[in-house]
């Protein structure tokens, strides 16, 4: 799985309405370039063909009164939104993804109802368990990894990122569990967007043609 769909589906469904600009100042407001695929091609490139698959609505937007092209703003279909949650789901129990995928869910989950934040969670902690469990039917961490010679390192590797894994995943749930942030239907979420114009510390300013779109 990808993590840039997610991200630009989130994204868009937070503004209500955004043109590309918008979703790219935002990705880049959350480090999403850092830890992810979110290049401003790439978010181009996937709002574009989700628009393409009927997941995004593309309007045509008249020239400002400045002068300038017209731009596309974006609004997420009943489709996109189908598939937003479904995506948000699937990384936040698939316990083999990679950590982008993870982090770009975890930037959503207030999304969903507290209860099934934690359900889809301790799913994830099952996940880690079970791969933990299969790992070691080859190799007993408590004998080291020497035990393999230095191949046992990469069982080592996989049974330590498990034990992380699930640790900090029981972590977040018990934070949850405890009343921590705002979930669906409990009131005003914390929103991470920037308004149109609105100063980004931590975008890259380098220029894409994307941008004028």
């Amino acid at each position: 799985m990808s993590a840039i769909r997610l991200l630009v589906l989130g994204a868009v469904r937070q503004h209500g309405r955004a043109h590309g600009y918008q979703v790219r100042n935002d990705l880049e407001y959350w480090g999403a370039h850092e830890w992810s695929n979110a290049k401003p091609g790439s978010i181009y490139h996937a709002l574009k063909q989700m628009a393409k698959q009927g997941l995004l609505h593309a309007h045509e937007i008249a020239p400002s009164t400045a002068g300038g092209p017209p731009r596309t703003e974006y609004e997420i279909t009943e489709r996109g939104t189908e598939e937003f949650f479904s995506l948000l789901r699937e990384s936040l129990t698939a316990h083999d993804q990679k950590t982008d995928v993870l982090s770009a869910a975890i930037g959503f989950i207030v999304d969903l109802p507290r209860d099934e934040a934690v359900a889809l969670l301790k799913e994830r902690v099952r996940g880690l368990e079970h791969w933990r469990a299969s790992v070691t039917e080859y190799y007993t961490p408590e004998e080291g990894p020497q035990s393999l010679g230095h191949i046992g390192e990469i069982m080592n590797m996989w049974v330590s990122s498990a034990d992380f894994g699930a640790e900090w995943t029981r972590g977040l749930i018990r934070r949850i569990e405890e009343g921590a942030y705002t979930f669906a239907g409990e009131g005003e979420p914390f929103v991470g967007v920037r308004a149109e114009g609105e100063e980004n510390p931590y975008a890259t300013g380098e220029p894409h043609e994307g941008d004028l779109s």
